[in-house]
């Protein structure tokens, strides 16, 4: 593996550390990346302040800082986007800097000034390079003139079919968040429109553009560090290819593509320190490259702040990117050269997502059986840093875990639904993505659905272990292979099984009497015991009978070793596991050598004031209505969109289940809606009565009354 080369700082000298380093810090940011940076500040003596808002205000966030001040609200409209309250909040906390975090108010040079003029350290990058950076149209136009090669920019309106695909960006935008892909000319004017909506929402800023898609580029970015005396580092590469929605979801360092292309690595960095350069950086920055499998690159954008992925670098370099942060912006000085790289690390981001259903973000508690109140929130550990911690660089193999949530933790609807950041660090690739699929497979995750099945099979595809990977990754090996569940077949009839037993096992502690009698014991022998699950929307009925002969199933030569409401173990073919059982409600949750499962309890009866009428269209989550495409009486056809909610600050479409005509409209653009609310009927077209005009005769009038 190559080594990563740095600069030659241009003053012959390193001058010392400020004599007036940050003694208290407050993050302008919320959940993992606010846990984050306290865990550094802990490291170091330094005091840490929180800001929440009103839906923060259990958060893990929270109550880690030694002080915490309230940002009256939920949006983030109301709450992390008021760099005015935010700064307050500094003011009254006694906190001698801010640091931004990545999102909200980050890459906003206006509250970075603010930030300064209230005489406070902004733990950030110069204004004028946020500036330069925040408009993509700007900026690209001076990396250009920096030697640094990039696509061209294209006037929507002059975009024609010879340019098609194209792709739609806020200028101001980041985290695929006002991004649309566009392949005809007739939905470019409503997806700019979209876009336009969506990045407004998201950072403000309404202004879009459009450039040249790559349908199976490569991510590929560099982690950049500089200081006010000149030093400028390359600190190694990261590859982050693998995409839902233009936003990333698998990173990894070193680069697969760059690691196989001879020369790549020099230019990549040559180009990064020049684009770095060109605006007078200083501190940490992410200069982003799209390239071809040939080796070619194409700037798009800096971002002026941390990245999300930025523990991949951290774990092959032992580096602290945080701790640099506040060095540099005391006016500390970086070494001449950075460290070099050592191993393999990649990381998943784990988000409360249905992959499968157009990664609708998910909402709610994450539970967990004990006392029915609380979460559990488990990734085995194997050796390296915690929650917040740093990896090192000398080849040693372990999984770091940087969460945003705990036990009890909700899942709200303001913000991104990532729950955490789990990466591996290996001596090799093939071993860091073998630690990392195991842990995930492991993980205990009680209560929503997550995108972790997704992130398994990921992780062991052929293609991605070849390093095959680009951002049509799950177009080119089908989202729906992927995303569907890691246990299938007869190894989730034996996971339900140890369910229904273990949930027979609980009734039968908790009742008054008989509780040393096997569930549904009879003196003589009687019907089989049926529990009924859902398991991503199919049913999974379990049918059994423990009687003299022990455990009577279909599940063929399956006997029951022992059992109790949280542990089964079973032996099926003379192999025996141990199945551990977690419920809360009608939530089961079942883990096992076999791998997770997540079971629905289905009621045995159903209350019918529970039913919709059929064609009807819910909520897939709660959100805001921002546009309606239809009107009653209109037919529309399968997948035509109906109604655009917001939630999460993406938005998302909800679409005709079948051909048919809209019959109601429950809703209203500016509405807030529960999930599962019903938003339109659309019923079959023959179902539709219409009425025949009548010609107004005597006989007509007679039968109108009587």
């Amino acid at each position: 593996m190559t080594a990563p080369t740095g600069a030659t700082p241009t003053t012959p000298t390193t001058p010392p550390d400020p004599d007036t380093p940050v003694t208290r810090v407050l993050v302008a940011n919320r959940g993992e990346i606010a846990r984050r940076v306290f865990a550094t500040c802990r490291r170091e003596g330094i005091g840490t302040v929180a800001v929440f808002s009103d839906a923060d205000a259990d958060s893990p966030h929270v109550a880690e800082a030694d002080a915490a001040v309230r940002l009256p609200g939920l949006s983030s409209a109301e709450t992390y986007l008021r760099g005015d309250l935010v700064i307050d909040a500094a003011r009254r906390a006694g906190a001698d800097a801010i640091h931004p975090g990545y999102g909200f108010l980050s890459e906003n040079a206006e509250f970075a000034r603010a930030v300064q003029d209230a005489g406070l350290v902004w733990i950030g990058p110069p204004v004028k390079a946020i500036e330069i950076m925040g408009s993509k149209v700007e900026s690209k136009a001076m990396m250009r003139d920096a030697g640094v090669p990039v696509l061209d920019r294209l006037d929507p309106a002059t975009v024609t079919d010879a340019d098609l695909p194209v792709l739609v960006k806020a200028s101001a935008g980041g985290g695929g968040r006002g991004m649309r892909v566009v392949r005809d000319l007739a939905s470019l004017p409503g997806e700019i429109e979209g876009a336009a909506r969506e990045a407004l929402s998201a950072f403000g800023d309404a202004t879009v553009f459009c450039e040249r898609y790559l349908e199976t580029g490569r991510h590929i970015e560099v982690q950049v560090m500089a200081d006010r005396h000149g030093t400028v580092w390359a600190v190694g590469e990261r590859e982050c290819s693998i995409q839902r929605r233009h936003q990333k979801v698998i990173e990894e360092a070193p680069s697969p593509l760059v690691e196989r292309t001879p020369g790549m690595r020099e230019r990549l960095f040559e180009a990064a320190r020049a684009a770095t350069t060109a605006i007078d950086y200083e501190g940490a920055g992410t200069v982003e490259f799209l390239a071809d499998e040939r080796g070619e690159f194409y700037f798009l954008e800096t971002n002026t702040r941390l990245q999300v992925e930025h523990p991949v670098t951290e774990c092959t370099t032992g580096l602290d990117l945080v701790s640099l942060q506040l060095h540099v912006a005391a006016g500390g000085a970086l070494p001449a050269e950075p460290p070099p790289t050592t191993g393999h690390a990649i990381e998943v981001r784990l988000y409360a997502e249905d992959p499968a259903r157009d990664w609708q973000p998910q909402s709610g508690t994450l539970h967990e059986v004990d006392l029915g109140s609380a979460v559990r929130f488990e990734v085995p550990a194997s050796g390296a840093a915690g929650a917040g911690g740093v990896g090192g660089a000398d080849g040693a193999q372990g999984l770091r875990v940087d969460s945003g949530v705990e036990s009890g933790s909700v899942v709200g609807v303001h913000y991104d639904p990532m729950l955490a950041k789990v990466i591996a660090v290996a001596p090799t690739r093939r071993r860091a993505a073998a630690v990392l699929a195991s842990a995930m497979e492991r993980a205990v995750l009680v209560g929503l659905r997550t995108n972790r099945d997704l992130l398994v099979r990921v992780l062991r595809h052929p293609a991605f272990l070849a390093g095959d990977t680009d951002t049509a990754f799950f177009t080119t090996h089908g989202l729906a292979a992927l995303a569907r569940p890691l246990v299938a077949g007869d190894e989730l009839r034996l996971s339900a099984l140890a369910a229904a037993l273990a949930e027979a096992a609980g009734r039968r502690a908790a009742a008054p009497v008989g509780r040393s009698l096997p569930s549904g014991w009879r003196n003589l022998p009687s019907v089989a015991q049926r529990t009924a699950y859902t398991v991503d929307g199919e049913d999974v009925v379990v049918e059994y009978r423990l009687g003299r002969d022990g455990l009577v199933t279909d599940l063929d030569d399956c006997a029951l070793v022992r059992g109790d409401a949280r542990s089964v173990v079973l032996d099926h073919g003379g192999v025996r596991r141990t199945f551990t059982v977690l419920v809360h409600g009608s939530q089961v949750a079942v883990h096992s050598s076999l791998g997770p499962v997540a079971l629905e309890r289905r009621p045995r009866f159903v209350d019918p004031s529970a039913t919709v009428a059929a064609g009807s269209l819910v909520a897939p989550m709660p959100g805001s209505v921002v546009r309606l495409g239809v009107a009653v009486g209109d037919r529309v056809t399968a997948g035509q969109p109906i109604v655009w909610l917001e939630a999460m600050k993406m938005e998302h479409t909800v679409t005709a289940p079948a051909d048919g005509v809209v019959t109601e409209l429950a809703v209203s653009v500016g509405q807030q809606v529960e999930v599962d609310a019903v938003l339109a009927v659309v019923a079959e077209p023959e179902s539709v009565t219409t009425e025949t005009p009548t010609t107004d005769t005597a006989e007509s009038r007679e039968g109108e009354q009587s």
